[in-house]
């Protein structure tokens, strides 16, 4: 297993696609690196600079990230991929220190109008 630094800049846009969660094993129990911290895996998709290709990757961070909107724009710091094999399976798991908001991106949780009757907007008729 290789630990392989990514640089982010060259990725494109990153949006954050599933919010934090904890890492749990396979009982339910919450993960924890080897100095006992809590790890957190957020739902991320990159969209690549040339052309419309997405990929979804998975990034565990030590401590929960604070601010994600789903659908927003997020910074990712000191990305890493870490490519391995068991029983015939292989991938790659990423990790980074740190991932946060852009600051004015806007995500999918914008408010939306109250609906009136029939799933009209409220206040005027359409």
């Amino acid at each position: 297993m290789i630990n392989k630094p990514i640089d982010t800049g060259r990725l494109g846009t990153i949006r954050c696609l599933i919010a934090p969660e904890p890492r749990v094993t396979l009982e339910g129990e919450q993960r924890r690196d080897r100095e006992g911290n809590p790890l957190w895996i957020t739902g991320l998709v990159v969209r690549q600079m040339e052309g419309r290709r997405l990929e979804e990757i998975h990034v565990v961070t030590n401590g929960q990230p604070q601010g994600l909107v789903e659908g927003g724009e997020v910074r990712v710091t000191d990305l890493w991929g870490n490519d391995w094999e068991i029983d015939g399976r292989n991938g790659t798991t990423y990790r980074a220190a740190a991932i946060t908001p852009v600051q004015g991106s806007v995500g999918s949780s914008a408010p939306s109008p109250a609906a009136g009757p029939r799933g009209k907007p409220a206040g005027g008729d359409s």
